[in-house]
């Protein structure tokens, strides 16, 4: 049984910091392709970072030099670095997985595991 639990979202003024975690368990992480999506209000779920599981990471041009993805297969956590952060960045930000090394790391129908989310707002 896969799951999926985020955490570190908050409340931050703009030009901020954030770091997201998204703690995985139920599966051989390391083989893994993951991902983590945004959904702001009225708006649709976009792909916000990617990481394959070779390692190829793939960004949403909103976000470029400002947020990074990563992941620490010890502890079987899936990060998300965010700096400089801008109130349209505010959002409910959801982790999801999906086994073997994907190339459309930025599609939500790429993967079949979700989080349940975890709110971010910028002011």
């Amino acid at each position: 049984h896969v799951q999926l639990v985020e955490s570190g979202g908050g409340s931050v003024q703009a030009g901020g910091s954030l770091r997201l975690s998204c703690a995985v368990s139920g599966y051989l992480f390391s083989s893994y392709s993951m991902a983590w999506f945004r959904q702001g209000p009225g708006k649709e779920r976009e792909g916000v970072a990617g990481l394959g599981s070779d390692g190829r990471t793939n960004y949403a041009d909103s976000v470029k030099g400002r947020f990074t993805i990563s992941k620490d297969n010890a502890k079987n956590t899936l990060y998300l670095e965010m700096n400089s952060l801008k109130p349209e960045d505010t959002a409910m930000y959801y982790c999801a997985a999906v086994r073997g090394n994907m190339w459309l790391l930025l599609r939500a129908a790429t993967y079949n595991y979700w989080g349940q989310g975890t709110q971010v707002t910028v002011s």
